[in-house]
């Protein structure tokens, strides 16, 4: 699994509660077999793709609060991917 999906996984596991788009992310996360985030965001929803462009601000904040540089750009690079 590339690593900003695997990152991706993550931060979904903590929105599927509140959210179902992160849910349905996460599934398709699990079952798919992606392997580029490039690949993935082209097989969003727009309901997905939203949510995405919803919380990934906040957890690129948070890498960022956390010195996680590796995980601020492969986070940063799915947000690029989701806002053009």
């Amino acid at each position: 699994m590339d690593r900003t999906i695997g990152y991706l996984r993550e931060i979904l596991s903590n929105y599927t509660d509140q959210y179902p788009e992160a849910q349905e992310i996460y599934n398709k996360i699990k079952s798919g077999h992606f392997h580029s985030e490039e690949e993935l965001v082209n097989k969003l929803s727009g309901k997905e793709a939203s949510l995405l462009n919803h919380i990934l601000p906040q957890e690129i904040k948070h890498a960022k609060e956390a010195s996680d540089s590796e995980r601020v750009t492969q986070l940063s690079e799915v947000y690029e991917l989701i806002i053009i």
